[in-house]
């Protein structure tokens, strides 16, 4: 397969993920207002969302060993693509923020199975025109729905519209991602063909994984700990009187368009620069945390907002593309399914301790926060590369 076909593979991942961000992020945008509007407390919406995470990212491992071992791929993304997908709009049918989690856990294990097997289909066509360009432009068409998603909201919002309006509205582009991931599978049953089997040598190796994916697994989870979920976020803007409600949606597409165009920005670094470009994401993150929660001016908050979707697009694309240069091809899916276990559980365990450490105080969450990105900038800066793959 060509270098055009590759990117016609690539973009059109990147219109199901336009659509499918539609839904869910702007469910997202306003999920941690509505489990507060629903009754929950500030330790069940840390727990919500860090358990919604570790379960989501713990099950990839079991989701990406499987797809690697009967190669089904794309039984696996169109199953977690169906179940994300109508679990949000469900969110208007509800009463109780318990029913509310559930969902919300739902969307999350719908994730669990469609990510490690549609990033290795991902990374074979990543092959032809660069892992970080590649992965770039798949997050950059990704966050452009988790632009308008909350825009969307925003808009219910503004015509007087409630929750169960503004989540019954999502149902729209959920039906047309799908109906475009069914168009993609029947053009492209084959990705792997885009990376034709190249040899790889391993200059120092384990006997599974290399070393230096295991050193980068454990940074990654340090910076997943110390990453704050955007339910917090609009939980504390709410809570404490600094944001509008309406005005939380729009806040989170300034910063998924952030996170756009920074995929593109860092996913060109990454090709250059390798693993310096995800050290560089993640210090940007590092000053996002006490901005929002410790700033009491508009502009203050907004700046962290800004590297928060810096540091989101660090996640969803330069971390998860470097991954690619890690691993073997005939057990990527498995090494995504790992790295996103780890990752998903560090992240758990670190909302947990965020929503409870928000009830003391926000500053000591803050300090958490920042002492586990400093972890995470050691680890990775003394991660010198253990393996090279050539050609």
């Amino acid at each position: 397969m060509n270098k055009n076909r590759a990117i016609y593979f690539i973009i059109l991942l990147g219109l199901v993920s336009l659509f499918s961000d539609m839904t869910y992020e702007a469910a997202r945008s306003i999920s941690g207002p509505y489990l507060s509007f629903l009754g929950a407390s500030a330790v069940a919406v840390g727990f919500a969302g860090g358990f919604g995470e570790f379960a989501g990212y713990s099950l990839r491992f079991l989701s990406g060993w499987l797809a690697d071992k009967i190669k089904t791929y794309w039984a696996f993304i169109i199953s977690g693509y169906a179940l994300s997908l109508f679990a949000v709009p469900a969110l208007a049918l509800v009463h109780s923020w318990k029913l509310a989690v559930i969902l919300l856990v739902l969307e999350r294990l719908g994730k669990a199975l469609r990510t490690p097997a549609r990033d290795t289909l991902l990374s074979y066509a990543t092959f032809r025109i660069g892992r970080g360009l590649g992965f770039g432009i798949h997050e950059a068409l990704d966050q452009v729905g988790a632009v308008g998603g909350p825009l969307l909201i925003a808009l219910v919002f503004y015509l007087k519209g409630g929750y169960r309006e503004a989540f019954s509205v999502l149902l729209i582009p959920a039906l047309i991602a799908l109906s475009l991931l069914i168009v993609a599978r029947k053009l492209f049953p084959m990705p792997q063909d885009f990376e034709l089997s190249p040899k790889r040598i391993y200059v120092l190796e384990s006997k599974g994984f290399p070393r230096s994916y295991f050193l980068y697994l454990i940074a990654m989870g340090f910076f997943g700990a110390g990453f704050i979920d955007f339910i917090l976020i609009g939980f504390h803007l709410e809570r404490a009187g600094l944001i509008p409600r309406e005005h939380i949606p729009l806040l989170y597409a300034l910063a998924m368009g952030i996170d756009a165009l920074f995929a593109l920005i860092l996913g060109y670094l990454l090709d250059r620069i390798g693993l310096k470009a995800v050290f560089l994401g993640i210090f940007l993150d590092l000053f996002a945390v006490p901005l929002i929660f410790l700033g009491k001016l508009t502009l203050l908050i907004v700046l962290g907002i800004i590297f928060w979707g810096i540091g989101l697009a660090s996640q969803e694309s330069i971390i998860r593309a470097y991954i690619a240069e890690l691993v073997p091809a005939e057990r990527r899916a498995e090494g995504y399914g790992l790295f996103s276990a780890v990752f998903g559980i560090s992240w758990f365990v670190g909302s947990l301790f965020m929503g409870l450490l928000y009830e003391v105080s926000p500053g000591s969450l803050v300090v958490l926060s920042l002492v586990l990105h400093a972890v995470s900038l050691l680890l990775l800066s003394g991660n010198a590369p253990l393996v090279r793959l050539t050609d």
